[in-house]
């Protein structure tokens, strides 16, 4: 239970790194860049991959069988 907890939270706060990162980067419209570059640009950058590893701690967390006795006090 405490793993699912722990794995839940490093990916949330992955995932809030990630799309605060991806939210000031809309910036770069106001210097002319297209969709296509701002996602190209976007794509390179590291926090890109802290999102989508994020992501998927997420969903192991939620998804994960757990064990027998797990929902026991």
């Amino acid at each position: 239970m405490l793993g699912k907890i722990f794995l839940f939270l490093s990916g949330f706060g992955l995932m809030v790194l990630g799309f605060s990162t991806i939210i000031l980067y809309i910036n770069l419209f106001s210097f002319g860049y297209n969709l296509k570059e701002y996602i190209s640009y976007i794509i390179k950058l590291p926090e890109f991959y802290y999102l989508i590893i994020g992501f998927i701690l997420i969903n192991f967390a939620i998804f994960k069988k757990g064990d027998k006795n797990e929902g026991r006090i």
